[in-house]
């Protein structure tokens, strides 16, 4: 019988994922983007402010490649 390997999403907190992909330059401007809703995928551990915020990596590697304009198209 052959062994399944899962394989785990990686969760990051917003400080790591403004240090590990510096297009969103910091914390706010990644708040930003949730709050207008325009941003990557996120995990809300409760409703309000006193919810943290977290990103599994293959959310924002998915909004990275959504918004990545191929050569030869015009950025809209």
């Amino acid at each position: 019988m052959a062994s399944t390997v899962r394989v785990l999403d990686e969760v990051l907190t917003p400080a790591q994922v403004c240090e590990q992909y510096p297009i969103f330059r910091n914390r706010q401007a990644l708040a930003d983007l949730r709050w207008r809703g325009t941003g990557p995928d996120y995990i809300k551990t409760a409703e309000g402010r006193a919810g943290k915020c977290f990103y599994r990596r293959s959310a924002i590697e998915r909004w990275l490649d959504e918004h990545t304009v191929s050569g030869g198209q015009s950025a809209a």
